[in-house]
């Protein structure tokens, strides 16, 4: 009876993780494409000059 918990449980944590790695695949794929639309879309200064979006 162990092994056959130990199996779903290890069939369960991987499934979790195999999950999670998808999800954050999507978010960092969302991050990246609000990042290349801050270099598109970045506003002028009164004077001409392009601003920077992100303050690093």
């Amino acid at each position: 009876m162990v092994p056959v918990l130990l199996v779903l449980l290890l069939a369960l944590i991987l499934f979790g993780a195999g999950f999670a790695i998808k999800v954050l695949w999507w978010v960092a794929i969302a991050v990246l494409v609000i990042w290349l639309l801050g270099f598109l879309v970045r506003s002028t200064t009164p004077s001409g000059h392009r601003s920077r979006w992100y303050r690093w």
